[in-house]
């Protein structure tokens, strides 16, 4: 789809530049760590952005192209310009082709992927690309997105711990934890939004399971970087799994019999999909031995690794 947005490419951007950015997926939480804590995984998106005199072109295949718009609604676009007015720039015309390999609406951090991307991909096309630095990037991504967690692991790889300054200001920190974790994603076919799974939540927790949740969150560090053998009783959470299981049953009850088997499963963000941790192949062990029946043919199971690179942009032209 083509439209007119602008007459020229402006000054500040490199007219004849194709960026192509590299995303991957995320899964956020990790039982305890709600809205701080992000893991980045071997599943991509793929964005490629040129810039153009005017218009706009949008083509998307793969995962949720027949829902995404192909208009300056698309997460992708929005992001760009979000990049591009905030570093000053006069807004160019835009090509962009996406291919999505991240399930949308599965609690794999699709949006934030797609946010990132374009912001990656916006710095690419700059003259001066460290306007729109990591910080600057996680900034505006947490303004598209209401939190950092997902777009902090999608930018920088890895396992992320975020947090807002006393200012408001987003920071983020990438841990480097064990390579043996082995990470199983149970994706059941169904979605469920962010939106509609924060609503679930109370505005107020008690102060003993905020307190619990403080606990086991810094416990999780310590067992994803030092004792896997403690995951299991690191991911428990009070927070908002239980909170939000009436819109998501199966889900909440794969996580549940999963656990009982001893191994350390979550739900991935915000659901239904569901994360499950462990070494030595015991998350898959666990999975497999539960969705033996005919239960399992409604969940497509996967196993991705760590990504440990991030956000991954490269370009061409001048």
């Amino acid at each position: 789809m083509a439209v007119d947005h602008a007459p020229a490419v402006g000054k500040g951007l490199r007219a004849g530049r194709r960026a192509t950015v590299r995303v991957p997926a995320t899964s956020a939480n990790l039982g305890p760590g709600f809205d701080t804590l992000g893991l980045a995984l071997t599943i991509h998106d793929v964005v490629t952005l040129s810039l153009a005199p005017t218009g706009l072109e949008v083509s998307v295949e793969g995962q949720g192209a027949a829902g995404v718009p192909l208009t300056e609604e698309h997460l992708v676009v929005r992001a760009v310009r979000a990049g591009f007015d905030h570093v000053g720039v006069p807004q160019p015309g835009i090509r962009l082709h996406c291919v999505n390999g991240i399930p949308h609406g599965r609690g794999l951090g699709s949006s934030a992927a797609a946010v990132v991307a374009g912001l990656v991909a916006a710095r690419g096309c700059l003259q001066e690309p460290e306007a729109l630095d990591d910080a600057t990037v996680l900034a505006l991504a947490t303004s598209l997105e209401g939190h950092p967690d997902n777009a902090a692991a999608a930018l920088l790889g890895g396992c992320t711990i975020s947090w807002h300054t006393h200012s408001g200001v987003p920071r983020a920190e990438r841990i480097d934890v064990r390579a043996d974790l082995d990470p199983v994603v149970c994706v059941p076919a169904g979605e469920l939004s962010t939106s509609t799974a924060r609503a679930m939540l109370p505005a107020l927790v008690p102060h003993p399971d905020a307190s619990f949740n403080a606990g086991r969150s810094a416990l999780l560090v310590h067992a994803l970087t030092r004792r896997p053998d403690l995951l299991l009783e690191a991911t428990e959470d009070r927070l908002h799994q239980a909170q939000r299981a009436p819109a998501m049953p199966e889900t909440a009850e794969l996580v549940h019999k999963v656990r009982e088997l001893g191994a350390a499963a979550v739900v991935s963000g915000a659901g239904p999909s569901v994360l499950v941790l462990g070494g030595r192949g015991e998350g898959r062990k666990a999975v497999d031995a539960v969705l033996s029946g005919p239960t399992g043919n409604r969940w497509n199971i996967e196993q991705p690794g760590i990504d440990t690179v991030g956000s991954l942009l490269a370009t061409e032209g001048e």
